[in-house]
């Protein structure tokens, strides 16, 4: 396959194990419109939280693989648990004998780099998936900028399922989310920033409000991704040259393709054509 890869310039590639990087994509698109994105979820097999470190890397690397071929020669993989389990490995062990002149970066460490200039007293607590928490990406990620800073974890097993079914609104879901913040409180009661770390919470950001006291700040992941995205493409105008530039945006899902767009509606409230695709 490596021998296949096309050396001309070509869309960023977007990937997640299911819906969420949606709200990393959107948030990309109105950072920098005028480059070219081609957006990959792998809806057919998420959730990715409770697999295993090895089958989260075989299904990331799969998919980063297939935008390879699509052209893309920088890869976010808008996905917490991907960025988690799998990112570091294709970085060290992957990318040298694919190309090593492509690039695959996570979500985890823009964020992290934001909490510095973020928390007054250096209490942070992180909500996500169990998969994430698990994994302590974030807790690791922080205290390796940021020793001095105390991180309190929360997994949050609903949330996800309340998004994807549409239920962000409805009045059910306070309960899961106040169940959650409370845990996360009574860990640390001078949490004073709080990190969504998976891609779907931003959705729930209007009622994650509501039962937090007015001090603590809400960290939503897609602002600080599309920011350091800029930042890196400035900083590195050879990668920035590989990117079409042209404002299109190209849809690939494994699942079907009616339910991608009737999902998609959810988190990009526009309409959108998708193509389904196999990853092996």
């Amino acid at each position: 396959m490596e021998q296949l890869l096309s050396s001309h310039p070509g869309p960023i590639g977007i990937f997640d194990s299911g819906y969420g990087g949606l709200t990393i994509l959107k948030e990309i698109r109105e950072a920098m419109p005028g480059y070219d994105y081609i957006y990959l979820g792998d809806n057919a097999r998420t959730p990715y939280g409770s697999r295993s470190f090895e089958v989260v890397y075989e299904f990331t690397l799969q998919a980063v693989r297939r935008l390879f071929t699509e052209g893309c020669h920088l890869i976010i993989l808008a996905c917490n648990t991907a960025s988690a389990k799998a990112l570091r490995t294709i970085q060290m062990n992957d990318l040298p004998h694919i190309d090593p002149n492509r690039r695959v970066l996570g979500v985890i460490r823009p964020t992290v780099e934001s909490i510095g200039t973020l928390t007054h007293n250096g209490h942070v607590g992180v909500l996500a998936t169990a998969g994430t928490v698990r994994s302590c990406s974030y807790p690791m990620e922080i205290h390796k900028l940021f020793p001095e800073i105390t991180v309190s974890q929360e997994a949050c097993p609903m949330w996800v399922p309340l998004v994807e079914n549409n239920e962000a609104e409805n009045s059910g879901t306070d309960y899961f989310i106040d169940k959650h913040l409370q845990n996360l409180t009574q860990k640390d009661p001078d949490i004073d920033t709080l990190i969504l770390g998976c891609t779907h919470y931003p959705l729930l950001l209007p009622k994650i409000k509501q039962h937090l006291p007015p001090h603590i700040q809400v960290v939503a992941q897609g602002e600080y991704v599309a920011d350091s995205l800029k930042d890196y493409l400035n900083r590195h105008p050879e990668i920035d040259r590989q990117c079409t530039k042209s404002g299109k945006c190209t849809f690939y899902t494994t699942e079907a393709e009616d339910k991608f767009i009737e999902s998609a509606s959810i988190f990009l409230h526009q309409e959108i054509t998708v193509q389904r695709i196999t990853l092996e």
